[in-house]
């Protein structure tokens, strides 16, 4: 590796880190900071096959893990005669502001600064993550790659609430979605498997983690998505609600369950998965228990599958028809028990599943017998679409 993309994804609590050669995607430096902004903070390092672990910070807040990941990638890039030619950061929200990845200039910041009240939780921690590098690696270009930059191609009709007018020209009250760099990759990948030109597809992308969205994939473009203003519209998740009655808000407050904060807390927090089995968030662990009897961990899945499928469904509606589904992220690439319940559903679209070729776990497939319709699984990488973008950026 000569020259590589450092990608920094900063979360509120984390900082996922990797070194990537973009046109091959090799990757030999990577790692996690963990409890970021703790006493308890820690830093993984996984560089050249072997694994080690920093568990005692002088500083765990986001610049201190910042400050060491960029420290140690100095080294071994020296060590290595290496060139970091970009910085890429993932950054969760871009509003209506940025329908692409950008260079991150000094008008390009004040621009993903104003985005933060639509994303309170995760914007500022990309922006620190953003400004710890610019400061630690002066002259290294820096890239943002957005969330849902990808959805920027939705027509009005897709994106809009029937909501006062106001709300969308004075607060940007609208459905932006998210997941855009999966859904992109995926939405690519799955064409060339499947030996199609992406401009002639329809596809429905299913990325499917703790975390879950669904995008109508036209020609390439994204036309329609569950996601919304927040992460937390759209399908059962891990611990979110997915689609509620607004209503449930007053209804709730009239009788005392908490404020309107409380309430939008447990909906991200406390609900999905979670909130419906009373076991976990974790789709392996619902499953373990409903297979055990737990007939609320088995609603919780019931409720589940049939959300997604009605979703899968309804996405075809400004597809006009349905050439693949994919299935990524780490329910959706492991998960076999889950692909096919979901087809299971979706028959009447074409739909057949494989079973035998249904076993597959983490690597790319096709789930279905070939045909005008199939489904497939194809994993995901995120980073990889980041690294990309970077380098072709600054070139």
């Amino acid at each position: 590796m000569t020259s590589a993309v450092l990608v920094l994804n900063c979360g509120s609590s984390s900082v996922k880190f990797a070194l990537i050669e973009p046109d091959s995607g090799s990757r030999e430096f990577t790692g996690l900071a963990e409890r970021v902004g703790t006493p308890q903070a820690s830093i993984r390092f996984d560089v050249d096959g072997e694994r080690t672990t920093v568990s005692e910070l002088p500083d765990g807040s986001h610049r201190g893990c910042l400050a060491l990941i960029l420290e140690r990638v100095e080294q071994w890039c020296a060590a290595r005669g290496a060139t970091i030619i970009a910085v890429g950061h993932r950054v969760v929200h871009g509003g209506e502001r940025f329908a692409s990845s950008v260079v991150l200039t000094d008008e390009a910041m004040a621009a993903v600064r104003e985005c933060v009240p639509l994303a309170p939780l995760h914007n500022p921690a990309n922006i620190t993550g953003i400004e710890a590098a610019r400061e630690m690696l002066p002259g290294v270009p820096q890239v943002g790659v957005f969330d849902t930059a990808f959805h920027q191609t939705m027509p009005p009709h897709a994106y809009r609430y029937a909501v006062p007018a106001q709300w969308y020209a004075e607060h940007g009250v609208r459905r932006y979605g998210f997941h855009g760099t999966s859904h992109l990759f995926v939405s690519q990948q799955v064409a060339a498997l499947d030996g199609r030109a992406l401009d002639d597809l329809r596809i429905v992308t299913a990325h499917l983690g703790n975390g879950a969205s669904l995008a109508a994939v036209a020609g390439g473009r994204s036309v329609d998505t569950t996601m919304g203003l927040t992460p937390l519209e759209g399908l059962v998740m891990g611990t979110r609600s997915g689609d509620i009655d607004p209503g449930m808000f007053s209804f709730l407050i009239g009788a005392g369950a908490g404020d309107a904060g409380e309430i939008t807390s447990a909906l991200n927090t406390k609900s999905g998965l979670l909130g419906l089995s009373g076991v976990s968030n974790d789709m392996r662990t619902v499953l373990a228990a409903a297979e055990g009897g737990d007939e609320n961990a088995q609603l919780a899945l019931d409720v589940f599958y049939y959300r997604l499928a009605k979703y899968i469904a309804a996405l075809v509606v400004p597809l006009g028809g349905l050439d693949i589904l994919v299935f990524t992220g780490g329910i959706g690439e492991n998960d076999s028990a889950c692909r096919a319940a979901v087809i299971e559903r979706l028959g009447f679209l074409g739909l057949q599943l494989d079973p035998e070729a249904n076993r597959v776990r983490g690597q790319a497939a096709r789930i279905t017998p070939a045909g005008p319709v199939t489904a497939w699984v194809v994993p995901t990488d995120e980073e990889l679409i980041i690294a990309r973008d970077a380098a072709r950026l600054t070139a």
